[in-house]
């Protein structure tokens, strides 16, 4: 089958080539992958993984045969995913991954939202944000914008911090209260920091954190360490906390939620570009450079004759 690959010396280390079809486990469905999303810190560490490993994680498709096990959707089901392997035009997945598409989302809508808004939506379980002021940086990029959103409907006093005045565009209409470049600007403590940047932005964010606050680390943009200054983490009074997430277990449930988010028009995909899998080296760069707001989602189309 085709697939997208590791490959150290392509553009963006990834290769539309050739793989083995997928040998599922009892308990995994394989799916006939339709769409699938790029997310940026998967593209920029491509090149880490062994050359000719499947690559990507997100996916949306047609259940080809369901789980021998019995559990999951029945072939022939629309569903997003989320596995290894999802750059592929079949995948085998756990079925504790996937979620059925509603008939009114459309599928490659849906391949935009596992790794990113999931992340977003467990991130945001934390702590409850109602009545609370949450601080979003990187909140241009794909966790960024469904954080904006979430944050909003949760009821959060939602402060969107860019890289650049550029970005900032769409971010007031999807629920942002305030929106800044950098953290310039924000006058009062904050009480929950969903970080995408790290680096020097990180300690300067910590310093705005209220008592009782938490920083969830998600991603690291910045090409910087984050350095704190001495003492800068000792606090009397209620604990100020920083944690990282990874938490990917059995993420069905929740990819469920956000579908129906979308479905009832409350959260958009934010699809920022799209294109066949043939334009796989153009998307990456288009992240890696940061020029995509939201998702870049790719249509898995068969080889022309």
């Amino acid at each position: 089958m085709r697939a997208l690959v590791v490959a150290p010396d392509a553009p963006g280390s990834l290769r539309l080539g050739t793989a083995p079809e997928p040998r599922p486990a009892p308990h995994q469905l394989v799916l006939g992958v339709r769409h699938i999303s790029l997310n940026r810190g998967e593209v920029a560490f491509a090149g880490r993984r062994p050359a000719g490993t499947v690559h990507g994680y997100d996916a949306a498709g047609i259940v080809e045969h369901a789980a021998a096990d019995g559990t999951g959707p029945a072939a022939g089901t629309r569903v997003a995913a989320f596995g290894v392997g999802a750059w592929a035009e079949r995948m085998a997945v756990d079925t504790t991954a996937v979620a059925v598409v509603p008939d009114r989302v459309d599928l490659a809508d849906a391949a935009a939202l596992p790794m990113a808004g999931v992340t977003a939506l467990r991130t945001l379980r934390s702590r409850s944000v109602l009545g609370r002021r949450v601080l979003i940086t990187g909140a241009a990029g794909g966790v960024g914008r469904y954080a904006v959103q979430l944050a909003a409907l949760g009821g959060a006093h939602v402060i969107a911090s860019v890289g650049s005045a550029a970005r900032a565009d769409g971010l007031a209409e999807l629920g942002a209260h305030e929106v800044v470049v950098g953290l310039a600007g924000i006058d009062q403590p904050v009480d929950l920091i969903l970080d995408n940047v790290g680096g020097p932005q990180l300690a300067a964010a910590w310093e705005l954190l209220a008592p009782g606050g938490g920083v969830q680390n998600i991603g690291w943009a910045s090409d910087e360490p984050a350095v704190f200054a001495p003492y800068s983490m000792f606090h009397v009074g209620p604990a100020k906390t920083m944690s990282t997430f990874g938490d990917v277990h059995e993420v069905g449930p929740d990819l469920s939620t956000l579908l129906g988010f979308v479905a009832a028009g409350r959260l958009s995909p934010e699809v920022g570009w799209r294109g066949s899998w043939e334009r796989v080296t153009e998307a990456a760069r288009e992240l890696l450079d940061r020029r995509v707001a939201g998702k870049a989602v790719l249509d898995v189309e068969p080889a022309t004759a």
